[in-house]
């Protein structure tokens, strides 16, 4: 469901030696769709103004779903879109066109428990009601955790709890922890109300979390289009890596975010905008759908030929 629209004219900011295909730059303005999700780690796109060729505009599209976002690329309602990895695995694993051209954030997830409690590891979360919402890249990392520490999903109380609601519900005692997304537990730490009990990194996906993507049809009958978005993303990435108070900034003002929660979220480093569909993330995306599969949210995996295409991210660097 669409919930938000806002235009975004490139101010004429030079690419640099990243510049933007001559043939785009000579075309008439252009408006490129963008989907983007109500999240800090989806905070790249609203940055895009800074680096876009002075004859793109991009019109951000939010969204409060992976899926819904996912899907909007499917159906051509965007022409991009940065959503969670397991949306696009779920659309590539039904045969859906969909195909992932570069990374978008990385982390930005927390095991949380409640201030003060005894749930400081994974392993102290045998029978606690634990906020967990289905069908989601935490679930699938909470699960893998599990396993690690030689347990699984019955070993605790799953409450299905939406990520908007878990700091809520943890202060209020409805849960005793939740696997939340930031900047859920940057709130619950910033304001007293939760403790870490661990980022769920140490796994084979690593911090993988969110991916850059577009639609079959786009990939193949505009690729030097896919190249100036991908190289807009870059910048806008690295720009923001580099200037975190902008980010805080921005979220706070795009999303209406609290500020010391966002604050902490970026303090601890627990979001990471990235761009390039390296290695690492093509390995971690497989291990991840493979995952997916393990745990029956799959029939089978996606054709990774056609799903992962890392062709463009090596292009422009």
């Amino acid at each position: 469901m669409l919930t938000r629209r806002t235009v975004l004219t490139a101010a004429g900011a030079g690419l640099g030696t990243l510049a933007a295909p001559a043939i785009l730059r000579a075309q008439a303005p252009r408006v490129v769709k963008m989907g983007s999700l109500r999240l800090i780690h989806s905070m790249t796109p609203h940055f895009y103004e800074r680096f876009a060729p002075p004859n793109l505009k991009i019109e951000i599209i939010t969204f409060d779903s992976p899926t819904d976002g996912k899907n909007a690329v499917v159906t051509r309602s965007v022409d991009f879109g940065g959503f969670g990895i397991a949306a696009g695995i779920l659309g590539a694993a039904a045969g859906e066109p969909v195909v992932v051209v570069g990374a978008f954030c990385n982390k930005g997830m927390g095991v949380i428990s409640k201030a003060g409690s005894d749930i400081k590891s994974i392993k102290d979360l045998r029978g606690k009601k634990v906020g967990i919402w289905p069908g989601s890249t935490q679930e699938v990392f909470i699960l893998e955790r599990l396993r690690m520490e030689g347990m699984g999903i019955r070993d605790v109380q799953s409450v299905r709890v939406p990520f908007g609601e878990m700091h809520v519900m943890l202060a209020r005692g409805e849960i005793d922890a939740y696997v939340g997304a930031e900047p859920g537990p940057g709130l619950s730490i910033a304001t007293g109300v939760g403790q870490l009990v661990e980022y769920p990194y140490g796994t084979a996906m690593g911090g993988l979390n969110m991916i850059f993507a577009t639609s079959e049809e786009v990939a193949r009958k505009d690729p030097e289009l896919v190249r100036t978005m991908l190289t807009v993303h870059r910048k806008a990435s690295e720009f923001m890596m580099a200037n975190k108070d902008a980010v805080a900034e921005m979220t706070v003002q795009r999303l209406g975010a609290n500020r010391a929660a966002v604050d902490q979220a970026l303090k601890a480093g627990n979001v990471e905008y990235i761009w390039k569909l390296d290695d690492t993330v093509l390995s971690q995306a497989r291990t991840y759908a493979q995952q997916m599969l393990e745990l029956k949210q799959i029939r089978a995996l996606p054709d990774f030929g056609k799903f992962l295409d890392p062709s463009f991210s090596k292009a422009i660097g």
